[in-house]
């Protein structure tokens, strides 16, 4: 067996010294003789391929404690076990390149705004549910904490269990640190969550729900929405609807072929094109100022109570545990013949 001196097997393998001497104690790559008298390293010609696997995968980046594995591995094995660790290194490359972009922008918006106030946001929120004066049970889900704000809507014989699922599927969100940079990518991975939830307790032939949710980051809120229930945000006195109803009704309004005063009378207008577990959902992100006011929704409100109505509701000064039960009890007095969920939230 051909034998190299440690200096001489460092240079051939571009290994320092140092690191050869760190991978034998850590029983990664040992000398194949050391002398009893000196302690010197001596190494095989042989170990020379190990060796130098073990400096490519430490360029790439890959712990000890791996490449103690992947060595440990056959060449097929191995070249999966490095396509794989390579996989998830672009994955969180990509997380920290979003999130660097977005630190950029936001600075870069604060820097070109003099006097800009950079004081923390925060969201004072309040959610309700209520049977209405109709229905003989309640399917809707609402749903409001510091981070997440969610209304579902549920039809069908399990409409109940599946918005309620939905909903409980993304409150983990609600305590968890929300990264801004990926944001849109957590909540579409929390969806998918909540639509195996629904499709656990609910049959989707029959059942389903609808979903409108908005994720709060500390300066942006991630929105996810499918089905009828909305989203509005009201700045400045101007109400603005934020979601786009996937609706037969909707599509017929969108073709030029209904108008929104015929809604009402339409035999469809219940009719969805989309719910949780049957499409996929509308994600975006939203920029928010300070004095916003958000409105989740179900439609138990927005079919029987006008925009120019809840407008003025979401203006009348009042808290939004106030403005919540205001939203509430104008849609039963309008005959509440739905289930009626309403959240709001202010960006203070």
């Amino acid at each position: 067996m051909s034998m190299l001196t440690i200096g001489a097997f460092a240079r051939a393998c571009r290994l320092s010294p140092k690191a050869l001497r760190l991978y034998d104690e850590l029983e990664l790559l040992r000398p194949a003789r050391v002398d009893p008298d000196t302690g010197y390293r001596y190494y095989a010609v042989e170990q020379l391929e190990r060796a130098r696997l073990v400096a490519w995968l430490r360029r790439l980046g890959m712990p000890l404690a791996s490449i103690r594995e992947v060595c440990a591995l056959e060449p097929a094995a191995a070249a999966r076990e490095i396509r794989a660790f390579w996989a998830r290194v672009e994955a969180e490359t990509a997380v920290r390149r979003d999130l660097a972009g977005f630190l950029v922008d936001h600075l870069a918006a604060v820097a070109a705004v003099p006097g800009k106030d950079t004081t923390m946001l925060e969201l004072r929120y309040s959610a309700h549910s209520d049977r209405g004066r109709v229905r003989p049970s309640n399917q809707d889900t609402a749903y409001a904490g510091a981070r997440l704000l969610a209304v579902a809507d549920g039809f069908g014989p399990a409409g109940g269990p599946a918005s309620s699922a939905a909903v409980e599927a993304l409150r983990f969100l609600d305590t968890e640190e929300v990264p801004a940079g990926n944001v849109l990518n957590l909540l579409e991975e929390a969806v998918r969550g909540a639509t195996d939830a629904v499709r656990d307790v609910a049959d989707p032939d029959e059942n389903g729900t609808t979903l409108t949710a908005l994720l709060w980051t500390g300066s942006q809120l991630a929105l996810v929405h499918i089905g009828d229930s909305r989203a509005y945000l009201l700045r400045e006195g101007g109400l603005f609807r934020i979601t786009h109803d996937h609706s037969v009704v909707q599509s017929l309004i969108d073709e030029g072929r209904l108008t929104p005063e015929e809604v009402g009378s339409h035999p469809q207008r219940t009719l969805l094109l989309k719910a949780l577990a049957t499409g996929d959902p509308d994600l975006k992100l939203h920029d928010t100022h300070r004095g916003d006011r958000y409105l989740l929704c179900s439609d138990g409100l927005t079919a029987v109570v006008p925009e120019h109505r809840i407008r003025e509701l979401l203006t009348a000064g009042q808290d939004p545990e106030e403005t919540v039960r205001s939203l509430v009890e104008a849609a039963n007095a309008a005959g509440g013949p739905d289930n009626i969920s309403c959240v709001v939230a202010d960006v203070v």
